[in-house]
């Protein structure tokens, strides 16, 4: 096949490496070239047979799903989710309130638009969490995002609108075990991996327990993180995360790959977001960590994401 690598226009130091170990994993098995989300998309792309989809970027607000909405316009086959679950999980809120429809935990919430103030009385218990509801990647997540009381609360919402304008999600903040949830389609159905356990305990006193930015993008803190696959639960539990995950995955329609980030607490699991398409980084990115620390290979992912994307459109 004649396979287009979509990438955004611009490439950070982590999209080129993914970039060039996608064209490693493709060489001598399809045909491929690199195809930028740019001006000249709707023409080039109707050259190939399936897209290989890894932008994120594009727009200002929605971003992540006006290129599966361009190639479903257009009529061409391509890797990952549909455009509907890209807008489904893009917001953060928008993401939490389908699943505690559907009987899910996910940690209490409420969202402040820019412009808004911040209630006083919210109904949560502190400590809270303030993250960017459309961001990913930790963006905007600092030490400083807990919030202990009212006036901590207002002076994150306030530094969120200031530096990002944009709306922000306001949840009570789970102090459990962190497990990231990922699945890959394959000729029998949806594959869910075992869960992986991020370990945050052996991070120096004074550094926040979650992946804020400096923690997951600095590399100054990766040394003094530990990453267990399967997670160190009993077999109950491993189960209940698995059951918890097909149910998020299955109402929100992920298709081909995607992540759950999940936390523990007192028994019950908490799902903090769903990432409809996450980043595919050797050595960086939680589902190549997790496919190679259960026994399988980037180029095998790869191939198993293209190959989920031929049996879709009978390619």
């Amino acid at each position: 096949m004649k396979i287009a690598i979509v990438v955004d226009k611009t490439l950070d130091k982590h999209k080129k490496k993914m970039l060039k170990a996608i064209q490693e994993s493709l060489d001598g098995i399809h045909e491929h070239k690199v195809i930028p989300f740019d001006e000249n998309f709707m023409k080039e792309i109707r050259k190939f047979d399936l897209a290989f989809n890894v932008a994120t970027g594009g727009g200002k607000e929605a971003r992540q799903l006006h290129v599966a909405s361009v190639l479903d316009l257009i009529g061409i086959p391509y890797t990952g989710s549909p455009p509907i679950t890209h807008a489904l999980c893009i917001d953060k809120s928008v993401t939490k309130a389908i699943v505690k429809q559907e009987g899910l935990d996910t940690p209490n919430y409420f969202v402040v638009k820019p412009g808004e103030g911040v209630p006083r009385e919210h109904g949560l218990k502190y400590p809270l969490i303030v993250k960017l509801s459309r961001q990913g990647s930790s963006r905007g997540l600092r030490k400083e995002s807990i919030a202990h009381d009212y006036y901590e609360l207002v002076r994150n919402v306030e530094w969120a609108f200031e530096n990002y304008k944009e709306p922000v999600l306001v949840e009570e903040y789970i102090d459990g075990m962190e497990l990231t949830i990922a699945f890959l389609e394959d000729e029998n159905g949806t594959n869910v991996l075992p869960p992986m356990e991020i370990d945050f305990s052996r991070l120096p006193e004074r550094i926040e327990k979650f992946f804020s930015d400096r923690v997951k993008n600095s590399g100054e803190y990766d040394q003094y993180i530990d990453y267990y696959v399967p997670a160190r639960l009993e077999k109950a539990f491993l189960k209940g995360v698995e059951e918890t995950s097909r149910k998020a995955f299955k109402v929100l329609e992920l298709r081909g790959y995607g992540r759950i980030d999940m936390r523990i607490k007192n028994g019950r699991y908490y799902i903090l977001e769903v990432n409809s398409l996450p980043m595919l980084v050797p050595d960086y990115s939680n589902i190549p960590m997790i496919v190679e620390k259960t026994g399988g290979t980037y180029k095998g992912m790869i191939l198993t994401i293209v190959n989920a994307a031929r049996r879709r459109f009978d390619l």
